[in-house]
């Protein structure tokens, strides 16, 4: 048997990934949700440094609450991948290709409360992919990463849930409301 180079197995990876993509599984779902993690920990640290006015030290100490928290999660999930024989996205190719939180140099000259609504907004974003991976997992019969996913959808609607009560909202306040036809 012949063992494959760096190259063969590098390719044989990016061709699983692509079908795993167009097929989405929960790992694919979960690669997404990687990256998301990574970029929006960029995104936390511009704001951090950026955010002005009356406020901006006290939106600073809610910033570094979650970068921290963040960057565990974000390790967690990875782990979890790893955990289940699969492999989280590891560059910045990969980050940027499968990340669908947006980030701009023009975001560290807006206004704080639009810069707080861009940390509600990715968050929201990102609960797609984490709720479209859970049931992903529960499909493939991965028990322990729906339960890690599950808990991560607690993680995130909890900062939604923050920032939503630094810009004078209700959690949901803004969103519109999902499967209202489900219910006629």
């Amino acid at each position: 048997m012949t063992e494959l180079t760096i190259d063969e197995k590098f390719a044989a990876e990016q061709k699983q990934a692509d079908a795993d993509h167009h097929k989405p599984t929960a790992g694919a779902m979960t690669g997404h949700i990687v990256s998301n993690h990574f970029l929006l920990n960029i995104k936390l640290h511009q704001l951090k440094w950026f955010i002005k006015g009356a406020n901006a030290e006290n939106y600073k100490t809610v910033l570094n609450q979650t970068i921290a928290e963040n960057n565990v999660w974000y390790e967690k999930i990875a782990e979890e991948l790893l955990d289940e024989g699969e492999l989280p996205p590891s560059t910045m190719k990969e980050y940027s290709e499968y990340a669908m939180i947006e980030e701009a140099g023009q975001n560290k000259y807006m206004k704080p409360g639009d810069m707080l609504q861009t940390i509600v907004d990715d968050f929201n974003t990102d609960n797609m992919f984490v709720t479209r991976a859970i049931k992903l997992a529960e499909k493939e019969d991965r028990p322990f990463m729906a339960q890690v996913l599950i808990q991560l959808l607690g993680f995130n609607n909890h900062q939604i849930r923050i920032y939503q009560a630094l810009l004078g909202k209700n959690a949901r306040e803004g969103f519109e409301e999902e499967d209202d036809e489900d219910f006629d």
